[in-house]
């Protein structure tokens, strides 16, 4: 691979070196292994279940605690709405209310998306904003609803399809509709405050910050007064020095046709350096598109108070021992105790050989394994909903450690793979509490603590032409790998995302 003056002035503009290109080069050719399953995780198995009363006893841990604890939102947001509109663009592409009726169109091209959304139309949150922009125009209702979804979707209409997910109308309040920026608002208010005041950042598209910042001016007062909260909002990028190489079918990289080399964003995985850019003793993180309506508010609520009850409840013994192993004021018996907590509280699996190590070696071992992040994932049971699961896996060192694997990380051509897969019981809902500091207050380099290999390398195209991009280790999955990691299951309540325009028509969307 030659780089030429003009590949290396755009590396330099973008902060990547060119051992990095060199490296991701490298990767192209080797290919990205797939993950080695052991077994899927299960209640009792790695998944924890707490009784009433235990939860009760980890909501008032955190609720004792939190008064003097820097606590953050972080919210990764940056997800236009383009794709929960899919079925609304080809309906717009397909349809002419001149020249067929709904139902023939709906018979003949049996999409079932159409025929929900046409018959919840009243239900959706915008229902009344767009219906009085088209009010009187139509000649009948197969016209009015080509008009709605029109008027939603045009460029010199509402055009939501541009919009940030984060910024939609998702809950009709009567007087007024909600985007899920403001519900995250609300939330935070309850379990992300220090004092009177809830800090949050969202991780979002540079083209998105004015709109961003004009919805935080809209609704500021209304959820301050509603909340007694005050909001310290903070926004930031995914890095330009994240974005990864596209390569041609031979690994070579793709060029445009003005000789250009093609860089792409890498994903969700590089907000692990926005996350890393924050400080906070506590950390929570969410979807932008998981909010609900106020009914089931206090089940999502203690259940991030539950996750961080249990952060508090093992962070605090965690410390002891990290200052003990700090501190040499250690015997044997420490030291068994130590490595018996780190089995049975943060699920850290040891070597064979471990006991054939001296007490130095062991001591450094302990140190290594006990000085890292730590995340609580809610976990729940799988109905069938896609999306990253919890397992057991061996890496190519032989280690053995919870992971939140995708299926798209798993040999599904291997049956005994596709059968641990499809024997999972429960799934990531992306509800993650995180302690990101050692027990002297001083945060840890995550990027110290991300697993390279777990990216994913994924085929597409480029002005007709196919390549390879990369994709970097997903954030709460390859991007946290060598955190210690605590599952604990969660109510199905808190899972409730958007990911297509139907999705709002769902009872946790609705507000009456």
């Amino acid at each position: 691979m030659t780089l030429t003056k003009k590949d290396l002035e755009l590396l330099s503009k973008k902060g990547i070196s060119e051992k990095k290109v060199r490296d991701q080069i490298e990767t192209f050719k080797e290919g990205i292994p797939f993950v080695q399953l052991e077994k899927a995780v299960t209640v009792g198995e790695g998944i924890l279940r707490f009784t009433p009363e235990e939860e009760k006893e980890l909501i008032q841990r955190f609720d004792k605690a939190k008064a003097e604890t820097d606590l953050l939102k972080f919210v990764p947001a940056s997800g236009a709405a383009s794709r929960m509109f899919r079925a609304l663009f080809n309906f717009l592409e397909d349809y002419n209310p001149s020249e067929e009726s709904l139902n023939d169109y709906l018979e003949r091209t049996n999409d079932t998306d159409m025929k929900i959304f046409s018959e919840g139309l009243s239900d959706l949150p915008f229902y009344t904003i767009v219906n009085n922009r088209i009010k009187g125009e139509a000649s009948s209702k197969d016209e009015e609803l080509y008009l709605f979804v029109k008027e939603m979707m045009s460029d010199n209409a509402l055009n939501y399809g541009f919009y940030p997910k984060g910024l939609l109308p998702f809950h009709n309040y009567g007087d007024h509709t909600e985007t899920p920026f403001e519900e995250h608002l609300k939330e935070a208010s309850v379990y992300a405050k220090t004092g009177d005041t809830a800090k949050l950042h969202f991780t979002i598209s540079e083209q998105h910050g004015d709109m961003f910042n004009k919805e935080f001016s809209g609704c500021k007062e209304r959820v301050s007064s509603s909340t007694q909260t005050s909001f310290n909002v903070s926004y930031s990028y995914q890095k330009p020095s994240t974005d990864t190489l596209a390569v041609d079918m031979d690994n070579e990289p793709f060029r445009l046709e003005d000789g250009t080399v093609l860089f792409r964003p890498g994903g969700h995985g590089a907000l692990i350096e926005n996350l890393n850019d924050q400080d906070a003793d506590i950390v929570f993180i969410k979807n932008i598109d998981n909010v609900t309506v106020p009914r089931f508010a206090e089940v999502v609520v203690n259940s991030k108070k539950i996750l961080a009850g249990v952060l508090l409840r093992v962070q605090e013994k965690a410390f002891e021992y990290a200052s003990l192993l700090d501190n040499d004021e250690l015997s044997t018996g420490h030291l068994e105790e130590i490595k018996s907590f780190l089995v049975e509280k943060l699920n850290v699996k040891f070597s064979d050989t471990y006991t054939g190590f001296n007490i130095g070696q062991q001591i450094e071992i302990l140190k290594d394994k006990i000085n890292r992040p730590i995340r609580v994932c809610g976990m729940v049971k799988n109905e069938g909903e896609p999306g990253g699961g919890p397992f057991w896996i061996r890496d190519g060192k032989g280690n053995v450690s919870l992971q939140i694997i995708e299926s798209a990380q798993i040999n599904m051509d291997d049956a005994e793979q596709a059968d641990i897969l499809n024997n999972a019981t429960h799934f990531n809902p992306v509800d993650l509490v995180c302690g990101i500091k050692n027990y002297s207050g001083e945060k840890y380099d995550l990027m110290n603590f991300v697993d390279t290999k777990q990216g994913f390398i994924t085929g597409k195209t480029k002005d007709g032409r196919e390549l390879k991009a990369l994709e970097l280790p997903g954030l709460w999955n390859g991007a946290m790998a060598f955190w210690n990691t605590i599952f604990v299951e969660v109510a199905l309540q808190t899972f409730s995302p958007v990911k297509t325009v139907n999705d709002l028509l769902k009872p946790v969307h609705q507000v009456r």
